[in-house]
C-alpha cells in the first residue's frame, strides 16, 4: 500500500483499476509519480498522481483515491491507496514483462514468452520458471538470469515499499537488498544505524530518520554510538585523522540533538568511554591533559606508517658520489641536457637516499630531474617502478618519462575479493627503486599501503608539489613528511626560461608569493595562455559568461568544448557550484536528442555522451575516486551503463549510479593529479568560505594550454591573500620525530 496520507476515509474513496501505459514523471527520492492509466470502459487514458515505491508501464493497479481538477492539466485521479495485481490480458502481460522491470527481458523476449505460455505466463514465472527453456531463443544461462532477476525484483519491491514508508529513497533499496538479502527488513527494524556503516550513500542522517520512523528510541546506544562514529567520519572527510575529545563531544551533541530531544555531553562522554572499552574508539594523550579520539584503524595506520618510514631510513645506503657526478657529466653532455645547480643537487641527494622527496612548483624541472634519476638508476642496474595515485596522473607520467607508469593500486595489485593489496610486507614489490608522482594526493591509508610494499633495501622517490591542496582523503602526508625534517628533501624553485613564457606558470608562482595574478582580459585574439573574463559580482552573470566562452570563443580558437574543457569550481553548492553548472553545461554541450538514450535518477539525468566522475573507490571495477569517463551507452533492458574510462569500457548497473556524478564541472579538489587542455574557473564571493591560495593555485595549474578565470576580482584577491585556514588533525609528523606517546 502507498504511504500517502489523506483526510478522507476509505468509505469516501473511489476505486479505479487499469494498466499503466506511460510514466510521465517519477521522483526517485520521494516516489511522487504522474502516470497515464488505461482503464476499461474509459475512452481516454486517465492521469493518476500519487506516491509509488516502484512503478512500471504494463503494471495492473487497483487504486483508491479521489478525482481532482488541476487548473492546467485538467482531471486527475489522486491516489491514496494502491496494490498491484496481475495483468489480465495477453497484451498487458507482454507490456508488463517487456517494460524493463526484469533485467534481461525486453519487448522481443517478452513477446516470445507470452506467445508460448499465454495467460499462464505469470503463474509459470512464479512456480515453474525453469520452463522458460521451452521458449525459442532462451538458453539455460538466460533462464538463470531471468530467474534471479524475477526473484530479486519481487523481494526488492517488498523492501522498497517498506523503506518508502520510512523515508528512504528507492534508489538505496536495491543497495540494501544486495547487502542484506532477505534479512533487509529485519535489520532495518532492529538497528537501522547499521545501514550507515555498511552501505555507501546511506549516512547517519538517513539512518536516523529511518530509526525514528520504525520507533527506535532517541536514547538508543546504537544511535549515540553511530552518531559518534559519524562525527569522526565527517571529520575524516575534512582531512582529519582524529578529533580532540572535547570537539568530538560537542559535534556529536550537535548531531544527536533534534527538536524534542536534547543530547547531553555527559551521555555522549559515557558512550565514548564504552566505545573505548569495546575497542570501537582509541584515545591517546589522556595523561597529557588533552584526549585525542581516533577511529582505531586510523590510529594503528598512522603509528605503523611512521614506524615503517623510520625503519627504511635506518638502513644505510652507500653511494660513490664521484661516480654519480662523472655519470651525470657524461649523460647530460651526450644528450645536450643542462641541469640547474638545484636539479643536479637533487639527483645527487636522491641517489644517496633510501627515501627522498622532490618538490617544486610548475616549470621548475621536477619531470626532467625525475627522468635523469631513473636513467641513473638504470645505469646502476636497478629495476624501477613508476606510479601515481590516479590513472590520469599515471598516464601523464608515462608520456613525460617514456617509461610505463601505473596507478598505485595496480602497482600494489589490489585484490577485490579480499579488499586488500597483494603487495605488502610479506610480499613486497620486487623493484629496487620506486618513483611516486603527485604525492600531495597520498592520503594516510594509501601512503601506508605503499610503504608496506617497499622491500627493505629499495629506494623510494616521492615527487609532488607541496603548495597544492592536500589529499582528498585523511591526512597531510607530504607536508608531514617534509615538516618532520627526517626525510631528505629538496625544493626546486628556479623557473626555467621556456616555462617562464607561460602566463599560467608565472601567475601560479605569483599566487604562492601572495601576488594578484596577471591575466589578460579575454578577447577575440588572446596573446597569452591565462585569461580573465570579468563576470561582475553576480554569479548569474558568470553563467552567462561561461556560456559565451564555451559556445563562441573556444571553438574559434580550435578547442572542442565537449572534450577539451574542464570547468573547476571551488564548491558544489550555489549557482556557480558544480551541481548547477553540470545542469547548465549538459544542456549546452550535450542536449537531449531524438535517438540519444538517457536515464533519470532523482534530479540527475545521465545521457549518452555525458562526462561523469567516479565518487568513491570501486575496486571491483578498478575505477577510483576522481576518475573521469564518458557514457557510451545506456541499456534499459540489462539496466546497465557502459562508460569509457581512459582506454577501457566499464559496465555499471543502475543500482550503482550513486557512485557517479556528472563531470562537466568538478570541484578543484577532485581535479588533483590531472591536467586538461583548457580549464575554466568561476571565482565568486558566493564561495568565500572555500577560497584560499592553495585552492586557486591548484586549479590554475591544472591547465595545460589555456586557463580562463571568470568572475569577481574580489574573490580572486581573497583567495590570493588567504592561506588554508583549517589545519588538519594528524600526528604523523610527531610520530616520525618520536614525539607521540605511542612511540
Amino acid at each position: 500500500m502507498s504511504n500517502s496520507s489523506s483526510s478522507q476515509t476509505k468509505s469516501e474513496l473511489q476505486y479505479l483499476t487499469g494498466v499503466v501505459e506511460r510514466i510521465t514523471f517519477h521522483a526517485e527520492d520521494s516516489g511522487y509519480t504522474v502516470a497515464r492509466l488505461q482503464v476499461p470502459r474509459f475512452q481516454d487514458q486517465v492521469t493518476i498522481v500519487g506516491n509509488f515505491a516502484n512503478i512500471q508501464p504494463g503494471q495492473t493497479l487497483q487504486l483508491q483515491g479521489s478525482w481532482k481538477e488541476h487548473p492546467q492539466y485538467g482531471s486527475q485521479f489522486q491516489v491514496v491507496f494502491f496494490k498491484e495485481t496481475k495483468p489480465a490480458t495477453i497484451t498487458g502481460i507482454e507490456k508488463y514483462l517487456g517494460s524493463g522491470l526484469i533485467k534481461g527481458v525486453g519487448p522481443v523476449t517478452a513477446k516470445r514468452i507470452v506467445a508460448h505460455f499465454g495467460l499462464d505466463t505469470l503463474d509459470i514465472l512464479e512456480e515453474q520458471i525453469d520452463r522458460l527453456i521451452e521458449v525459442d531463443g532462451i538458453g539455460r544461462k538466460k533462464v538463470k538470469t531471468i530467474s534471479e532477476a524475477w526473484v530479486q525484483q519481487r523481494t526488492i519491491k517488498e523492501v522498497m515499499v517498506f523503506l518508502q514508508g520510512h523515508g528512504v529513497s528507492t534508489v538505496y533499496a536495491v543497495k540494501i537488498y544486495k547487502q542484506y538479502g532477505n534479512s533487509a527488513i529485519a535489520i532495518v527494524k532492529d538497528n537501522p544505524y547499521q545501514l550507515a556503516d555498511d552501505i555507501y550513500g546511506i549516512g547517519f542522517l538517513t539512518a536516523d530518520k529511518i530509526a525514528r520512523n520504525v520507533g527506535i528510541s532517541p536514547w538508543s546506544k546504537y544511535r549515540y554510538g553511530s552518531g559518534v562514529l559519524h562525527t569522526l567520519t565527517r571529520a575524516a572527510e575534512d582531512g582529519h585523522c582524529y578529533l580532540p575529545e572535547k570537539e568530538l563531544i560537542q559535534q556529536s551533541v550537535g548531531l544527536l540533538t533534534f527538536e524534542g530531544h536534547e543530547a547531553e555531553e555527559g551521555t555522549v562522554e559515557g558512550i565514548i568511554g564504552s566505545m573505548v572499552k569495546e575497542q570501537k574508539l582509541f584515545i591517546e594523550g589522556a595523561e597529557e591533559g588533552t584526549s585525542l579520539c581516533f577511529n582505531p584503524v586510523f590510529y594503528r595506520t598512522e603509528v605503523h606508517l611512521a614506524k615503517l618510514i623510520r625503519q627504511h631510513l635506518s638502513t644505510p645506503l652507500s653511494v660513490d658520489n664521484a661516480r654519480v657526478n662523472n655519470w651525470l657529466d657524461r649523460y647530460t653532455d651526450s644528450r645536450g641536457i643542462q641541469l640547474s645547480p638545484q636539479q643536479r643537487q637533487a639527483v645527487e641527494l636522491i641517489a644517496s637516499s633510501r627515501i627522498a622527496i622532490l618538490t617544486g612548483g610548475p616549470g621548475t624541472g621536477k619531470t626532467m630531474t625525475t627522468k635523469v634519476v631513473t636513467a641513473l638508476w638504470k645505469a646502476m642496474g636497478k629495476t624501477i617502478a613508476l606510479a601515481a595515485p590516479t590513472g590520469r596522473a599515471a598516464k601523464r607520467m608515462t608520456e613525460v618519462t617514456g617509461m610505463q607508469a601505473k596507478t598505485i593500486h595496480r602497482l600494489l595489485e589490489f585484490e577485490p575479493t579480499t579488499m586488500g593489496f597483494k603487495r605488502n610486507i610479506d610480499n613486497p614489490l620486487p623493484q629496487d627503486a620506486i618513483v611516486i608522482d603527485e604525492t600531495s594526493m597520498l592520503d594516510l591509508f594509501l601512503a601506508h599501503s605503499l610503504i608496506k610494499a617497499v622491500k627493505p633495501g629499495s629506494q623510494l622517490l616521492l615527487v609532488g608539489d607541496m603548495d597544492q591542496l592536500p589529499s582528498v582523503g585523511p591526512g597531510k602526508v607530504l607536508k608531514d613528511l617534509i615538516d618532520s625534517g627526517i626525510i631528505p628533501t629538496i625544493k626546486l624553485t628556479q623557473v626555467f626560461r621556456q616555462a617562464a613564457h607561460s602566463a599560467i606558470i608565472t601567475a601560479a608562482h605569483g599566487i604562492n608569493r601572495g601576488e594578484y595574478p596577471r591575466m589578460e582580459p579575454l578577447s577575440q585574439t588572446p596573446r597569452t595562455d591565462c585569461l580573465w573574463f570579468d563576470g561582475g559580482k553576480e554569479p548569474e552573470r558568470g553563467i552567462e559568461a561561461l556560456s559565451t566562452v564555451l559556445l563562441n570563443y573556444l571553438p574559434k580558437w580550435g578547442f572542442q568544448p565537449a572534450t577539451d574543457v574542464q570547468i573547476l569550481s571551488p564548491m558544489t553548492r550555489g549557482s556557480v557550484g558544480t551541481r548547477n553548472l553540470n545542469t547548465v553545461v549538459q544542456k549546452l554541450l550535450n542536449p537531449p536528442g531524438e535517438n540519444k538514450a538517457e536515464l533519470k535518477r532523482g534530479d540527475m539525468i545521465y545521457r549518452v555522451g555525458d562526462r561523469v566522475i567516479q565518487l568513491k573507490n570501486d575496486y571491483d571495477r578498478e575505477v577510483f575516486n576522481g576518475d573521469l569517463g564518458i557514457i557510451e551507452s545506456i541499456d534499459p533492458i540489462e539496466q546497465e551503463l557502459l562508460i569509457r574510462v581512459d582506454d577501457r569500457s566499464v559496465v555499471y548497473d543502475y543500482a550503482d549510479l550513486n557512485e557517479l556524478g556528472l563531470a562537466w564541472a568538478i570541484s578543484i579538489h577532485k581535479s588533483q593529479g590531472s591536467e586538461y587542455p583548457v580549464v575554466i574557473m568561476p571565482m565568486y564571493m558566493q564561495h568565500f568560505m572555500m577560497l584560499n591560495k592553495n585552492l586557486l593555485y591548484t586549479g590554475l595549474t591544472r591547465a595545460r594550454k589555456l586557463a580562463i578565470l571568470i568572475g569577481d576580482t574580489r574573490a580572486v584577491a581573497l583567495a590570493v591573500n588567504r592561506k588554508e585556514e583549517m589545519e588538519r588533525y594528524t600526528l604523523l609528523n610527531q610520530r616520525l620525530l618520536r614525539k607521540s606517546p605511542a612511540l
